[in-house]
């Protein structure tokens, strides 16, 4: 249902929208494309499930990926930036973290980095998973809040008049 307003907004814009994923490894896309209308606004995706992937195809600084590892908020804006000029895409969004089972480049099952890159910048969010461990779980997460996080860029800014 979301997926298709977002795909609604879009159009009705004339926008388009591709995805950069690595926790998600093509779940969110896979939604997307599911969803009537995609094919007016989905430009595709970029499954960076290795590192190097990430630094190769997406852009994301390797000196980055080096100090921080590939779970983190940079990482994330970095390869929503990469994947929305890649694919010449009016929106650019990504999904990184950790789905387990153990903890990754120090950080803890369940750490989830979402980012959307669009015409009024970069925003990243790093929503929770209440403590569960089940990827199955912590893939939606990332899913649904790399949607609602679309979904808010695409809103008309607040005006203060």
């Amino acid at each position: 249902m979301l997926a298709r307003q977002l795909h609604d907004a879009l159009a009705a814009a004339g926008h388009t929208v591709a995805v950069a994923e690595s926790l998600t490894a093509g779940r969110l896309g896979a939604v997307l494309a599911d969803a009537p209308g995609a094919s007016r606004t989905f430009r595709g995706g970029v499954i960076a499930y290795a590192t190097e992937v990430k630094a190769s195809v997406l852009g994301v600084d390797r000196g980055l990926l080096a100090g921080r590892g590939a779970v983190d908020r940079d990482v994330a804006r970095q390869m929503a930036e990469g994947v929305r000029r890649l694919m010449g895409a009016t929106y650019g969004l990504a999904t990184t973290g950790v789905a387990g089972p153990g903890t990754q480049d120090g950080r803890e099952v369940g750490t989830l980095f979402v980012a959307v890159c669009g015409p009024r910048g970069t925003v990243v969010d790093a929503p929770h998973t209440d403590g569960d461990h089940d990827p199955g779980t912590i893939h939606r997460t990332a899913v649904t809040a790399a949607l609602e996080l679309l979904r808010d860029q695409l809103r008309p800014p607040d005006r203060d008049d």
